[in-house]
C-alpha cells in the first residue's frame, strides 16, 4: 500500500504481489487495502507499518498543522491499521505486526523532536501490544532503521537536515538491505531489529551514557538552529 499508484503497480507486476493505492491516514483506504488482501489471500500473517514522514523543525516553532499530520501518520495510521488486521489474526490463530520505528525511536536528536517523539511512542506501542496479544500467538516486533537511502530526506513535511547529516551518507543502507533485515528478524521472531548493527552502540552509549552523547547531538543540532 502507497500513495504512489504507478510505482506500486509495477511492483506489483515484478513480485506477483497486490497493489492497493491510497493514504494509510484515510480510514477508507485503510479498509480497501485491508479488504483486498483477504479477499486476494484469504487471511494477513504479517502486517508491517512502514509509512512515516520527517520534519526537521525546532519542536518550539514546528506549525502544528504539521505537527498533527506527522503524528497522525507515524503513530495514529499505526494503530489503525492494528485494529483492522488484529480480529482476522485472533481467528485464524496468530500472525505478526511489525512495526518500523527509528534509531531515533531509541535515541532522542533535537534536530528531530517531534519525529523521534512518534518514534519512541511506536517502540512504547509495540513492546505493550507484544504483551497485550501473546495469548493470541499474535507477535510484535520492532525494526529500528538508521539512515536509509531514501526520498525520505527531500519529502520532509518541513525544513532540512543540519548540514552535518549529509556526511553520514557514507554509512547510509539501502531500502533493500533494511528490507533484507525487517524479513530476517520476522523469520527468527525477533523482538527489535537495529540496522545497521552499529546503531546498536549508539543505543548503547545513550542509554548508559546520555550526559556523554547529548553534546554531540547538540553539536549537529547548532547546524540546524543557526540556518
Amino acid at each position: 500500500m502507497a500513495r504512489s499508484a504507478d510505482k506500486l503497480a509495477r511492483i506489483a507486476q515484478e513480485t506477483g504481489g497486490l497493489a492497493a493505492a491510497g493514504d494509510v491516514t484515510k480510514p477508507a483506504d485503510r479498509r480497501n487495502a485491508v479488504d483486498a488482501a483477504v479477499t486476494r489471500w484469504g487471511r494477513i500473517d504479517v502486517l508491517v507499518n512502514n509509512a512515516g514522514a520527517g520534519m526537521y523543525v525546532p519542536a518550539w516553532k514546528a506549525n502544528m498543522t504539521d505537527v498533527r499530520y506527522l503524528y497522525e501518520l507515524n503513530l495514529l495510521s499505526v494503530l489503525e491499521m492494528i485494529q483492522l488486521v488484529v480480529p482476522g489474526m485472533r481467528a485464524q490463530g496468530g500472525g505478526m505486526i511489525v512495526n518500523v520505528s527509528s534509531i531515533a525511536g531509541k535515541v532522542s536528536l533535537p534536530w528531530f523532536t517531534n519525529y523521534t517523539a512518534s518514534k519512541f511512542a511506536v517502540c512504547a506501542m509495540t513492546d505493550s501490544l507484544r504483551i497485550e496479544l501473546a495469548p493470541y500467538a499474535i507477535r510484535c516486533m520492532t525494526v529500528c532503521p538508521g539512515y536509509v537511502k531514501t526520498g525520505f530526506q527531500d519529502n520532509a513535511l518541513a525544513g532540512r537536515p543540519p548540514d552535518q547529516l549529509w556526511r553520514m551518507k557514507r554509512m547510509a543502507i539501502t531500502a533493500e538491505q533494511c528490507a533484507e533485515a525487517l524479513v530476517k528478524g520476522v523469520e527468527r521472531e525477533k523482538r527489535t531489529v537495529v540496522v545497521p548493527w552499529p546503531g546498536h552502540f549508539l543505543i548503547w552509549a545513550y542509554s548508559l551514557m546520555p550526559s556523554l552523547i547529548d553534546p554531540f547531538l547538540a553539536r549537529i543540532y547548532r547546524g540546524l538552529e543557526l540556518k
